[in-house]
């Protein structure tokens, strides 16, 4: 399993992650947002919080699947905010790097992945998500998962931790540390994550290719 490191350009950052996916199946990047991108992105999230543009996550079906998704804090207690069109010129900054990112993988592992579906989550003290993957109803649009941290001064004994489960019984747990990202392939890996004592922000989605 491969830690990258930005390299100090978009396009050189993108090209280790990559690689690291195709090799390993999932890649940590820490300080993939420097300090200054982590604040620009953390005070866009709270910005839309305030504004009450978060809305509790529901599990199960999404949209055009059959079905209809549920609110169950048991299993996930977070609030959510979609972001479609960004608003905030920090989040348009971050969109570009991820299209940087999308095309870099695309170069390594010709996933055809075509597009991002993106999300802020807000975990408050003592939320969690059961232990799930990422495609519902055995949608295989999603490819790769992604996890940005917006938790500036993060303290790994404060909880949070993405939990990263093995095909045989193990698992990894990576702290939701500001700035980080967490990437893997989305077909069958199953996560969790674990409850913090503070409230946990992240910036969440997956790269897409078209449904069959």
């Amino acid at each position: 399993m491969h830690d990258a490191s930005p390299s100090g350009d978009t396009h050189g950052a993108s090209a280790q992650i990559a690689a690291a996916l195709h090799r390993d199946g999932i890649c940590v990047c820490d300080e993939f947002l420097a300090d200054a991108g982590l604040a620009a992105i953390a005070a866009c999230a709270h910005a839309r919080y305030v504004r009450g543009e978060f809305a509790a996550a529901r599990i199960g079906a999404r949209s055009g699947l059959e079905g209809v998704p549920q609110r169950c804090a048991e299993i996930r207690g977070d609030s959510i905010c979609w972001l479609g069109q960004p608003e905030f010129p920090a989040e348009v900054r971050l969109l570009a790097m991820l299209e940087s990112l999308r095309l870099a993988i695309n170069r390594e592992s010709m996933l055809g992945l075509f597009d991002l579906e993106l999300h802020y989550a807000r975990y408050p003290c003592g939320a969690h998500y059961d232990r799930h993957v990422d495609q519902p109803r055995a949608a295989a649009d999603r490819q790769v998962s992604l996890a940005i941290y917006l938790n500036a001064d993060w303290q790994p004994a404060q909880g949070g931790a993405l939990r990263l489960f093995d095909a045989d019984g193990g698992h990894r747990d990576v702290a939701p540390l500001g700035g980080r990202l967490v990437s893997f392939l989305t077909p069958g890996r199953e996560h969790a994550v674990l409850p913090a004592v503070r409230v946990r922000w992240s910036l969440s989605g997956w790269f897409r290719r078209r449904a069959a």
